[in-house]
């Protein structure tokens, strides 16, 4: 065949099918022309699932009458003017492809006024993708787009939309998004005339987390740090989930690069790295994160959709976002509130439970309402458990006897008993702190070791009598394959037989151990990994391994003193909201909420 021009009407319906794939797309393009016009408010309503009608109203600069034929033109654009606007370009539309596209397959009519002149002005595009003469109209400053039909014209690509209600859920997904990329404008979302969301202009930081919990529930919010930080030309602020408030998907992650939503696996691997040994296997992250850079070390020019990025020099931005939000993360250690890094406002979040109005309990009037009965709270008070752990304890912490409402209360209190050789029951100020002991020691022992690991090798405790330990053939093979890794991770293992050998030391933090059952322990996860780059890479994984069979027991009994150190130490080590398995250490439970359970001021 020869080789011949493609009409423009083909051209522009080629260009829709990588622009427009479904409504929701269209809405993206729509809303995101809003955005780039300087729009305070964006209303969008949508009628079955987009496909019979999609209408996109903003109060932004508006286009010159002159000017509205231009705008349906492909290739026609306000945003850039030559190659060193597209190598910095901070617009979310550049290449003037949206609207013509659109028009393509359906029947489009755009409506604009200028804040500077009196009257709108419209015009429509045909079936045959001719545009009309504009003509007046009413419409306030802005602009509104109204499509009609989408893909009446393409009947094989309306094939392949899916049911109403799912194509609707495409599109509140991309409404969402885009709120969330600008708290400094307002959103409107209406579906068969059914108001879905109405969101105002958000911008101090508690109008902000309002919208976080319109959008993504209160949860979310309750269960967030917040954090801020910034090195040379790159910043991040935004939210992160706490390891606890983890997803079975991916639903509730949202990355913005420059106020536009990206989807850069790069970049999801160094937020999933930051998070590896806070993380229930097969749980994923929640997190609303903005990173800021210089426009010119991010090509956007990469996808039609404009969803991918090419960064000039990925590495330092994978490590700078790894490395933020794995120092906001360790920074949530149990009863500390939920703050973000270096120069970070604190979140209103808090690691396990929001803290009443009003902490001071022991005043707050039980029985006072005349002619109402309550119950006396019970006479077992935290001074009175001060004294036995004064009295007992080896370690001079600078505590005094306190009442309960007093300041110099830990976050995490003080013990009063252990439940059934599993947990440790305490008191705080604002109520009872609910700790798992294995859980717990368990992320102590591993940050330990970690900090050890990195500071040059993991302190060793030589045995003064070398244990025996008795290995099958396969094991006995791995002391010799893996003597280097073995000895970095505190363990000196000599071979005396066959299938035998001795432990001559053990990690120092891992002293009380079993060396023998800890060696076969490490030995199981060494031959399991199976090659040494595998190893190298999960070390970090081995060292938790090794914490959790080196951790206090569960129905190991602990008197008061232990019970108050391990509280203690949880208070000071990183990450101690959380095992080294993602499983939460202690939860909180107030007075309001205690109260509650049992009807009280009712």
């Amino acid at each position: 065949m020869p080789i011949l021009r493609l009409p423009p009407q083909l051209i522009n319906q080629i260009a829709a099918g990588e622009v427009v794939g479904r409504p929701a797309s269209a809405v993206k393009e729509l809303v995101e022309n809003s955005l780039d016009a300087g729009s305070a408010r964006i209303t969008v309503e949508v009628e079955q699932g987009g496909l019979k009608r999609l209408r996109v109203i903003d109060d932004g600069v508006g286009i010159p009458r002159d000017e509205l034929p231009l705008a349906l033109e492909r290739h026609a654009t306000s945003k850039i003017t030559s190659l060193d606007d597209l190598e910095r370009v901070m617009s979310l539309g550049f290449r003037g492809e949206a609207l013509p596209s659109i028009a393509a397959v359906s029947r489009l009519t755009l409506t604009s006024r200028r804040r500077d002149v009196e009257r709108a002005w419209s015009v429509t595009v045909d079936d045959q993708s001719q545009v009309e003469q504009p003509r007046p109209a009413a419409g306030s400053a802005g602009t509104e787009v109204d499509v009609r039909d989408l893909f009446y014209n393409t009947p094989a690509r309306r094939k392949f939309m899916r049911s109403e209600k799912t194509e609707f859920s495409h599109i509140d997904r991309v409404m969402r998004s885009l709120a969330l990329s600008r708290f400094g404008v307002g959103f409107t979302l209406l579906h068969n005339q059914r108001e879905i969301f109405q969101l105002p202009v958000a911008v101090k930081t508690e109008e902000q987390e309002q919208r976080l919990v319109d959008l993504l529930g209160k949860d979310f919010v309750d269960h967030a740090l917040y954090l801020e930080h910034q090195v040379a030309d790159l910043s991040i602020r935004g939210w992160i989930g706490l390891p606890t408030y983890s997803r079975g998907q991916s639903d509730q992650q949202y990355l913005f690069i420059n106020d536009r939503l990206i989807q850069d696996k790069l970049l999801s691997h160094a937020v999933r790295q930051a998070y590896v040994d806070v993380l229930y296997h097969g749980r994923y992250p929640a997190y609303v994160l903005y990173l800021t850079m210089d426009p010119a070390l991010v090509d956007v020019n990469v996808h039609p959709a404009k969803q991918e990025v090419r960064l000039r020099d990925g590495r330092a931005v994978y490590d700078f976002l790894r490395q933020s939000l794995k120092r906001a993360l360790a920074e949530a250690k149990a009863g500390a509130p939920t703050r973000g890094i270096e120069d970070v406002s604190p979140s209103t979040a808090f690691v396990s439970q929001r803290p009443p109005i009003n902490n001071d309990w022991s005043n707050r009037g039980y029985g006072s309402s005349p002619g109402e009965y309550r119950q006396q709270g019970l006479s077992l008070q935290v001074a009175e458990a001060l004294p036995a752990y004064l009295g007992a304890s080896q370690i001079n912490d600078p505590f005094t006897a306190a009442r309960p409402n007093d300041a110099a209360i830990p976050p995490l209190g003080y013990a009063l008993a252990q439940l059934h050789g599993v947990y440790i029951v305490a008191q705080n100020a604002q109520g009872m702190i609910l700790v798992d002991m294995h859980a717990a020691h368990e992320r102590i022992v591993y940050e330990g070791l970690k900090q050890d690991l990195d500071q040059g090798g993991v302190s060793v405790q030589p045995l003064l009598v070398p244990v025996p330990v008795t290995l099958s053939p396969v094991e006995a093979k791995a002391v010799e394959d893996w003597r280097e890794t073995l000895l970095n991770l505190g363990l000196d293992l000599d071979l005396t037989g066959p299938q035998s050998a001795v432990v001559r030391t053990v990690p120092v933090l891992l002293a009380s151990a079993d060396p023998a059952r800890l060696a076969r322990d490490v030995l199981s996860d060494l031959i399991t990994y199976g090659v040494s780059d595998r190893v190298v890479g999960n070390i970090h994984g081995m060292l938790s391994s090794m914490a959790c069979h080196g951790a206090v027991r569960a129905h190991r009994r602990l008197d008061i003193a232990e019970m108050n150190a391990l509280l203690r130490d949880m208070e000071r080590t990183e990450r101690s909201g959380q095992c080294n398995h993602g499983r939460p250490t202690w939860v909180a439970i107030d007075m309001i909420s205690l109260d509650k359970l049992f009807l009280r001021g009712r």
